[in-house]
């Protein structure tokens, strides 16, 4: 059980920590996108609250693209998406994400409760079968997997534990 005054101020925290410590961007319906200037990366944090399975926006292709590079999601095979709206790029990885890119609906989904001021995260594996560019996890997570490069690099047993795309499904039911 928690206290809703405690959590209320855990959130009211966690945003006046990111005004402080990072540069606003850009505010959108669903998130606003911050530079954490130490990191040098973009956050995209959430100006809502979310209940699993909420629909946290939809989205679109704004361009196909035949190979993937750090700003696509794997739709197919040969089938990379940049997305629309432009600032979902600045979603990051968590192996403990809020949020799914489900590519068929063409729809972002809460995994989970967001509450405003949480940052939106996503499992890049769920959607990406080889990475373009792997990188090292830094998510500080129980179960950080540390390097991160595509599902195909993944034991079945850990991949399995994740909502996953169609496409990344049967790419495990036919190649693991």
């Amino acid at each position: 059980m928690y206290d809703k005054n405690d959590l209320y101020s855990k959130q009211l925290s966690t945003i006046m920590a990111l005004q402080s410590e990072t540069k606003f961007i850009s505010s959108h319906s669903e998130g606003a996108v911050y530079l954490d200037p130490v990191k040098n990366h973009h956050l995209f944090i959430s100006t809502g609250s979310h209940q699993r399975n909420d629909i946290i926006c939809h989205f679109t292709a704004r361009e196909i693209c035949t190979e993937a590079s750090r700003f696509t999601v794997q739709a197919d095979e040969t089938k990379h998406i940049l997305l629309s709206p432009e600032h979902l790029q600045y979603i990051n990885h968590s192996c403990r994400p809020n949020a799914f890119f489900d590519v068929d609906n063409l729809q972002l989904v809460a995994l989970r409760e967001i509450e405003e001021g949480d940052e939106i995260t996503f499992f890049y594996p769920s959607s990406e079968w080889k990475m373009s560019e792997t990188f090292t996890c830094n998510c500080g997570e129980h179960n950080c997997l540390g390097a991160i490069s595509g599902a195909a690099n993944i034991p079945k047993s850990i991949i399995n534990q994740y909502k996953l795309t169609q496409f990344i499904q049967s790419k495990l039911n036919k190649d693991h």
